[in-house]
């Protein structure tokens, strides 16, 4: 629980303004778009005009009929014998091949992987965007079904746990802040959350969660990725609530225990979330133009690509809060 790295690079403004990169940050494009500077940073080629960059969205799309979500780089390739989409065969930087911190990453197929951002959309702004707001989004609004008056509980207040705390107090929702952090939460505090609770020493948090929320929780977000925090987000609901895994669940073995007895018994209903579609970025673009949403304020640091070794390092012992933006040519 604690900070989030992004990265941010000069972007191009073409006919339909700049452009972000669908895995989050942001980019700058040459306007044949024979070069694409990404957030991670990124070079590209294309074919495509750079006016037709933010057409993205349209090229991949799920087993289940949906368009493919965000949070990986898209790959063409012919649709297979059962007739459906490839979107398991999606690749991201460091996890599939090289990593995001450096000037300049390859990116394929930009054409599908780029969304076009406002012109008056400022740097910070976009950086912020990124996989964790973009990805909260999705999780509080898309996939967590968010309505105004329900309680919502949010495990972890880094910068994808505080972006779902703005996102969801922004829909009427009543938000707890769970973290360790007592910074964290005091951020957590500012963009909306109505109750915060400092798990530190806490033996049983779901417990003090129900007690603040008046029987549990509507909806419910681990957005920190461990058994704990996913059995605690689970213990915390109301009857037919809501559980969005968030934070990814990285074991051993690679299975994590869920308590499925109480999910069974109170009807809970267990959903994933990974990034965002490209063609859903619309609806949370127009309302950060709005002023509803403000992903410009998670950030609270900026540093140079050269610090960026020290800050990850530091993220283990002296994590912070909020967001940190690495400008690579500063």
């Amino acid at each position: 629980m604690g900070r989030t790295l992004d990265r941010i690079a000069p972007h191009y403004r073409g006919a339909h303004g700049p452009v972000e990169v669908e895995i989050g940050g942001i980019v700058a494009v040459r306007h044949e778009m024979q070069t694409v500077i990404k957030e991670d940073l990124t070079r590209a080629r294309t074919d495509r005009p750079a006016d037709h960059a933010g057409a993205a969205g349209h090229g991949l799309r799920q087993r289940g009929g949906g368009p493919a979500p965000a949070g990986h780089r898209h790959r063409r390739h012919p649709r297979d014998e059962r007739g459906a989409g490839a979107d398991e065969r999606q690749t991201q930087p460091g996890f599939h091949h090289w990593g995001s911190f450096a000037e300049y990453v390859a990116l394929d197929h930009a054409d599908v992987n780029l969304v076009a951002l406002p012109d008056d959309m400022t740097y910070a702004t976009a950086a912020a965007l990124g996989c964790r707001f973009a990805t909260a989004f999705r999780a509080v609004v898309q996939q967590g079904r968010v309505a105004a008056g329900e309680w919502v509980a949010v495990h972890g207040c880094g910068g994808v746990g505080l972006s779902a705390v703005m996102i969801a107090a922004a829909s009427g929702a009543r938000v707890v802040a769970v973290d360790v952090s007592p910074r964290a939460l005091e951020l957590a505090r500012t963009f909306g959350a109505a109750e915060c609770l400092d798990a530190t020493g806490v033996s049983d948090p779901a417990a003090v969660v129900r007690e603040l929320t008046g029987g549990g929780a509507h909806l419910s977000l681990d957005a920190l990725g461990s058994p704990a925090t996913c059995a605690a987000s689970v213990n915390g609901l109301r009857r037919r609530g809501r559980h969005v895994q968030v934070g990814l669940l990285p074991s051993p073995d690679g299975t994590t225990p869920v308590p499925l007895a109480r999910a069974t018994a109170l009807e809970l209903e267990l959903l994933g979330s990974h990034g965002m579609a490209a063609h859903t970025y619309p609806g949370m673009l127009h309302l950060v133009r709005a002023g509803v949403l403000r992903p410009d304020l998670l950030v609270t640091r900026t540093i140079t690509l050269d610090a960026a070794p020290a800050a990850l390092a530091a993220m283990d012992t002296a994590p912070g809060a909020g967001v940190t933006v690495i400008e690579p040519w500063s």
